[in-house]
């Protein structure tokens, strides 16, 4: 296929399936927290803004929920199918990890969800805020074991080798690599700022199109809050995430960088721009400011950062890829934070809901967190190239020995099949953003009538949506 060999074709297949499952995961761990404060607040106040908008969003959940489990072990098989030998070395760790996300996670969801979904009608408020709060901790227990699996693959400790096999020695050390704390937090956030940031786009554009009520106020400056508050510690975060990587892979800041030697006694610039070029070893029509680039990564004026000409050519990553998805990361966050301050501005001067610029663009920011996310994930797995496991399995060694042409066969089915199965689901979750949220005297009653049933929610209502 285009003339890539089957180790190349396993490893798009994997960016390919994965990319699309994260976006899955990144909404719903944001939401569940977020229906746990809309179902709180209305417990507290008994304002029926509240339970209007949780009924909303619980919708828009379950089809993000439904979509994110059946991507999610499309995954879980091509560790054997295609990386069976990464499957053989470290699978004694990344094994074990996966089975408590199960046994913990994903079995507290499934417990709960049934009555997060269903029972509105058949539970007591408090049990039925039970089991929304009971939801919503799963979904971070989940991000704890799948970031702590894929953390250890980036920075390992806790084990042995014997017979070519990893063999776990301490699970606390397992767990908690030095890597995981940063990348777990990074994690966390960067999803409750794209479910901002989705709640926030959903909201302009209905105040685009003139539904002005209290329930679409409520959640555009719920969700504008979010950003104002969180993107700043978002970067933060990253921040101390960057100093980690530097510590323990420094030939992947040296890509992000597209720093390539340090002349002595120089500190290091900071590229802004640039086309770094892997054959010439060099970073061509680069703008740089001097020295920035020591005082982000060193907090010093005269720490020199490590360059990529320091390493071997076969352990360097692509430059070209990260240093751009790096930028597009960062691009976004500080997108964030300019919208955040904008909408601190305009709630001073009383203009937040009539500001038609600003809700253009917080519409066009909707999707502005799941593309950092994406970008954040290139970065990070592009950059521990050629490691699989960094530093005791390349990623060559990893693979399956499948043909050219069956890897092709099955990355075209995967397409084909993605396409259609989610892009369904995209569009039917874009209908249920349209129809907006019940007016509070069309909801169903808390302790009668029949459980609220998300997934055939866009019946005959969805014909009378708002223009």
């Amino acid at each position: 296929m285009f003339g890539l060999d089957a180790f190349i074709l396993a490893r798009i297949q994997f960016a390919f399936t994965v990319s699309f499952h994260i976006i899955f995961p990144a909404i719903t761990i944001g939401l569940a927290s977020y229906l746990a404060v809309l179902e709180g607040l209305w417990l507290k106040t008994n304002n029926p803004v509240w339970r209007s908008l949780y009924h909303f969003w619980v919708k828009i959940f379950a089809v993000n929920f439904g979509m994110g489990v059946v991507s999610g072990l499309v995954m879980a098989y091509q560790f054997g199918t295609n990386w069976s030998g990464f499957s053989q070395f470290a699978g004694s760790i990344t094994g074990p990890l996966l089975t408590y996300e199960v046994l913990t996670a994903f079995f507290l969801e499934a417990g709960f969800l049934g009555v997060m979904l269903f029972g509105w009608n058949k539970v007591g408020p408090g049990l039925h805020f039970l089991a929304t709060c009971m939801v919503a901790l799963g979904t971070l227990m989940s991000t704890f074991w799948i970031l702590s699996s894929n953390s250890w693959m980036h920075t390992p400790q806790g084990y042995e080798i014997h017979n070519g096999q990893v063999v776990p020695v301490n699970w606390f050390e397992v767990v908690f690599n030095p890597s995981f704390p940063f990348r777990l937090l990074h994690m966390s956030i960067a999803a409750f700022l794209s479910s901002a940031l989705f709640v926030g786009a959903s909201a302009a554009w209905h105040l685009l199109h003139g539904n002005n009520t209290p329930a679409i106020r409520r959640m555009f400056s719920m969700a504008l809050w979010m950003a104002l508050i969180v993107a700043p510690i978002q970067a933060f975060v990253g921040d101390m995430h960057g100093l980690n990587t530097l510590k323990y892979q420094p030939v992947k800041i040296a890509a992000i960088e597209g720093h390539w030697e340090n002349p002595p006694g120089e500190a290091t610039p900071l590229l802004l721009f640039g086309l770094p070029d892997m054959e010439e070893e060099r970073t061509k029509y680069g703008l740089e400011i001097p020295k920035l680039g020591s005082l982000i990564l060193t907090h010093s004026l005269d720490q020199q950062v490590p360059a990529l000409k320091d390493f071997p050519k076969e352990e360097r990553p692509n430059s070209t890829i990260i240093f751009w998805s790096f930028r597009i990361m960062v691009g976004m966050g500080l997108l964030m934070i300019l919208m955040g301050v904008l909408s601190l501005w305009l709630r001073h001067k009383g203009t937040l809901y009539r500001s038609r610029p600003f809700h253009h663009f917080a519409l066009w920011m909707g999707p502005a967190g799941l593309v950092a996310i994406l970008a954040g994930w290139v970065t990070t797995e592009v950059g521990r190239q050629p490691w699989v496991v960094y530093g005791l399995l390349r990623t060559r060694d990893a693979v399956s020995g499948h043909s050219d042409l069956q890897m092709s066969l099955s990355l075209l089915t995967f397409i084909v099949v993605y396409s259609a199965v989610f892009g369904v689901g995209y569009y039917y979750m874009v209908r249920l953003i349209k129809k907006g949220p019940e007016p509070v005297d069309h909801l169903p009653s808390s302790t009668t009538g029949t459980p609220a049933r998300p997934l055939s929610a866009a019946g005959e209502s969805l014909e009378q949506e708002k223009p």
